[in-house]
């Protein structure tokens, strides 16, 4: 019976974690560039049981699992929907990518193409943070037109005729995207040692990659996991009234 209480324990806590990734999920669905997590579970543990009583052969029955455990908060990096905001300093990829950013803690990557213009004329995130191009932060100059290529060249066109370039986003593509750690609702860094390659991407100015969170699937899964939760905890009360019983009735003369 103590053995129940801490399968259907275990149960608990992993679908309380699950809740969490999903509650996480649906606060930033809003958020652009954001990717959702999935809670991965598997066995804490499994052990074969056979019949004792039948024999040398001792049969076997099957495998029963001794509860379960987050193994890992997955990050799924698919695409999420491109919508039109017709800033000029909105920009979205299109393919495996990301920008580059500074920030106080090194080099940061993002999907969130959300820019704007501080006070020295750099192109920044909403945190405020530089983003950087082939030679550096881009410095679009606090006047002018910039135009955005897909390639991901920046020109400002100002009073002069002729555009200049402000150089080029630095957009990188990891061969493995699960060696990134989330940092924030769209920020990642990479391990140390970590390669980055030139990301093949296209550039859309004037656009924002939305989240690729779906509202509906997530609040069903929601329903879901606190249904399981509820389960794992009326097992746990079970066996609660069990041990109760054993206790104070069955011993008693």
């Amino acid at each position: 019976m103590i053995r129940g209480i801490y399968t259907a324990g275990s149960g608990m806590v992993a679908e309380s974690l699950r809740n969490d990734a999903i509650a996480n999920n649906l606060a930033n669905a809003n958020t652009a560039g954001y990717k959702k997590d999935v809670a991965v579970t598997k066995d804490f543990r499994n052990i074969l049981i056979r019949r004792i009583n039948d024999g040398r052969d001792r049969p076997e029955i099957g495998g029963t699992g001794l509860g379960t455990i987050v193994d890992e908060i997955a990050t799924i990096q698919s695409a999420g929907i491109m919508r039109q905001t017709g800033n000029p300093l909105d920009v979205a990829i299109e393919g495996k990518g990301f920008f580059a950013v500074e920030t106080p803690n090194g080099v940061r990557y993002t999907r969130n193409g959300s820019f704007s213009r501080n006070s020295q004329g750099e192109l920044v995130t909403l945190d405020g943070y530089r983003v950087l191009g082939d030679n550096g932060p881009i410095r679009i100059g606090n006047a002018g037109v910039v135009n955005i290529g897909e390639d991901g060249r920046v020109m400002i066109q100002g009073k002069d005729p002729a555009a200049t370039s402000a150089g080029k986003l630095r957009i990188e593509a990891f061969a493995d995207e699960r060696q990134l750690t989330k940092e924030g609702a769209s920020m990642f860094s990479a391990p140390p040692g970590a390669r980055p390659g030139a990301g093949n991407v296209l550039v859309h100015q004037g656009m924002l990659e939305l989240s690729n969170v779906n509202v509906v699937s997530e609040m069903v899964n929601l329903i879901s996991g606190y249904r399981a939760y509820e389960v794992n905890s009326k097992v746990v009360q079970a066996h609660d009234q069990l041990l109760d019983k054993a206790v104070n009735e069955v011993g008693r003369i």
